[in-house]
């Protein structure tokens, strides 16, 4: 089979569900290939920001993967010269482009993975049968209104043309498939990188840390509440804690410099084989998401990664945590969330003198009636969970799970061409 997959997200050394995905399927499928679309880069606007403008890497072959072989993937990384304000077509020139693509590395009918909304294009330019996989409703998303029309019409011909839609989260299952059948597929993780305990890395500051690992991004991340849970760490009666933020940075200049104004440490983007050391040597991960209706269209890959890590985890009230049986998450808001960090971690005391948005230290200046991390792990109901049922558990979170389901709807897909 060959296989033409839209993405919303580079193939680069942080991977997501995307990458997951298709590498795992190249793995099990010596005949597969993939043409992997990038994002096409945008010059104009990254010299109008702070980024290096630069062109597209156009069609190449992908990096070198463990039990794939040479030629089974290609990237292609187009570039968007102008906006779309200037130049109409310029969503009809990345369609032809992704064609011209496909057939230089001779594929001639392949099937067609669309993430990228704008992939409705293909849909409509060729015959090759599709899937749409939704990742986030970015119908939802806070974005002007002529991007939202833009994505809306898009969505609709995905929804109305492609032979198979896959969703990731129970809330999109429940949008998308209102009309029309879907497959969930959930997010997961590579549960054999946490088998190990690895080393700290040794940018990981010394003292009670806070981690959040995921991308900064505004439609996801309460800076503000970053910004509250900051000046109360730093006034943690054992010694003054450090929130730190490990992925890449999409905030903008401003956001990004309040946050290390307040003590925050961004780390930046890290490869996702390093991730796994981050989180384990963190005292408490945490999730300091807004609460929106597209954040709770999402199903946050750190809801695997963070139980795989088995540290406490503080989360907001967000899709995946707010209802997770993990005996390790806690889901709290506002100055609730703050206080339940602290709390976290041991001993944790907070001068009442914090103030926040909200006053929110004048309700952490108690120490905690017990550590959480002196008391062993319970299930559901309340029982002390064992290693072994914690192990079965996470093998069901396996990114591997993900890849046979996803390979169950490529055959339908295939049989239906």
């Amino acid at each position: 089979m060959d296989l033409v997959v839209a993405s919303l997200e580079a193939w680069d050394t942080v991977w997501r569900r995307n990458q997951h995905l298709v590498a795992g399927l190249l793995r099990d499928d010596p005949h597969l290939r993939v043409l992997f679309v990038e994002p096409a880069t945008d010059p104009l606007h990254a010299a109008l920001g702070a980024a290096r403008p630069r062109r597209g890497r156009g069609l190449r072959r992908g990096p070198e993967l463990p039990g794939v072989g040479a030629d089974a993937l290609w990237l292609f990384e187009p570039t968007k010269w102008l906006p779309r304000r200037l130049d109409s077509g310029v969503d009809d020139r990345w369609a032809r482009q992704v064609i011209r693509a496909s057939r230089t590395v001779g594929m001639t009918a392949p099937a067609l993975w669309v993430n990228d909304p704008t992939g409705a294009l293909l849909v409509t330019a060729t015959t090759w049968p599709a899937l749409y996989d939704v990742t986030d409703d970015w119908t939802l998303a806070d974005r002007a209104a002529a991007q939202l029309d833009r994505v809306r019409s898009q969505e609709q011909v995905l929804l109305e043309r492609c032979a198979e839609v896959v969703v990731c989260s129970p809330a999109l299952a429940a949008s998308k498939g209102a009309d029309r059948p879907v497959t969930l597929v959930p997010n997961g993780v590579d549960t054999a990188a946490y088998r190990d305990v690895h080393e700290r890395p040794a940018d990981l500051p010394e003292g009670p840390v806070a981690l959040y690992a995921g991308t900064l991004h505004a439609d996801r991340l309460d800076v503000d509440l970053c910004l509250d849970l900051c000046e109360a760490l730093a006034g943690l009666a054992g010694g003054p804690g450090r929130l730190v933020l490990v992925g890449p940075d999409a905030l903008d200049h401003r956001d990004s410099e309040r946050l290390r104004g307040a003590g925050a440490l961004v780390l930046g983007a890290r490869p996702s084989t390093g991730v796994p050391a981050y989180l384990q040597h963190a005292d408490v991960l945490v999730v300091p998401h807004v609460v929106t209706p597209f954040t709770d269209s999402l199903d946050p890959i750190k809801l695997y990664e963070y139980a795989a890590a088995a540290r406490p985890v503080v989360a907001t009230p967000v899709a995946g945590f707010r209802d997770s049986t993990d005996p390790l998450v806690c889901s709290a808001d506002g100055a609730g969330f703050v206080l339940a960090v602290a709390e976290s971690l041991t001993g944790a005391t907070v001068s009442a003198a914090t103030g926040g948005r909200g006053g929110v230290g004048a309700g952490l200046d108690t120490e905690p009636d017990i550590e959480p991390d002196t008391e062993p792990d319970t299930d559901a109901s309340g029982r002390p969970e064992d290693a072994g049922a914690r192990a079965s558990r996470l093998a069901t979170l396996d990114w591997h799970d993900r890849v046979q389901r996803m390979r169950e709807v490529l055959d339908r897909l295939g049989g239906a061409s």
